[in-house]
């Protein structure tokens, strides 16, 4: 894999074909639990790695499975990785394992995870799949983080509240008070039609930006070079 292919990917997953923004998958888990920054990036986190151990693996046997038996392979690998990740974090952080609930053992249902095993994964080499996974992940878990964080701010007025339930109790004076302490908290932001709002903006604003980018790199190709002179040629030739 060389350099051009792995900033390409790396693209992909973090911009282009982000699976959020662009491909609108994994939207249930995402919208459910992005009340506060520490959920956001418990799941985020539990995603990702199921999403780039079932990509490697995937990628590992992509040429030992008949297309028969692919797809129940696939799945059998997915809820293989997700019930490690689901054990991992009920022993090393418990409390937000139970906060999360039923969506840590539902990502073996997220279209994202199949969606890159089949569209991706059994068609690459093992360190392309891997670092496609990651990516993917990555890309997904930041959505959620800044989804999670608005939200929280908006709802409660705070940032990293709770964190110490994913890193330890030293995470405890992580907890930032930037509006007043008295801020009442705005409901909606806590509540679902909050996480659908928020997520349109979101979308909204990736899209602009977009459409910006466009526009302007059109805008550099149409402009002539420094330096070099139009040519006009008039007649025939014979």
């Amino acid at each position: 894999m060389n350099g051009v292919e792995w900033r390409e990917i790396t693209r992909q997953g973090l911009w282009k074909n982000n699976p959020a923004l662009v491909q609108l998958l994994g939207l249930c888990p995402l919208l459910a639990v992005t009340g506060t920054v520490v959920n956001a990036l418990g799941l985020g986190a539990a995603t990702m790695l199921v999403l780039s151990g079932s990509n490697l693996c995937v990628s590992l046997i992509r040429n030992l499975v008949t297309p028969t038996i692919r797809l129940p392979a696939f799945v059998m690998i997915i809820a293989a990785f997700t019930t490690c990740v689901e054990l991992l974090m009920e022993a090393l952080s418990f409390e937000l394992f139970q906060i999360l609930g039923i969506f840590i053992p539902l990502i073996v249902t997220n279209c994202v995870i199949l969606g890159r095993a089949e569209g991706f994964a059994s068609r690459n080499t093992p360190p392309a799949a891997l670092l496609d996974g990651f990516m993917m992940g990555l890309g997904f878990t930041v959505v959620l983080v800044i989804l999670g964080g608005a939200r929280e701010l908006l709802g409660q007025g705070t940032l990293f509240d709770g964190m110490h339930l994913l890193f330890g109790e030293g995470a405890r004076g992580w907890r930032l008070h930037l509006l007043p302490e008295d801020y009442p908290g705005f409901l909606l932001a806590v509540l679902p039609p909050g996480a659908f709002i928020g997520m349109g903006l979101l979308i909204a604003l990736k899209n602009e930006t977009d459409r910006r980018l466009l526009a302007r790199r059109r805008a550099l190709e149409g402009r002539p070079v420094k330096g070099s002179k139009r040519v006009r040629t008039t007649g025939e030739i014979a």
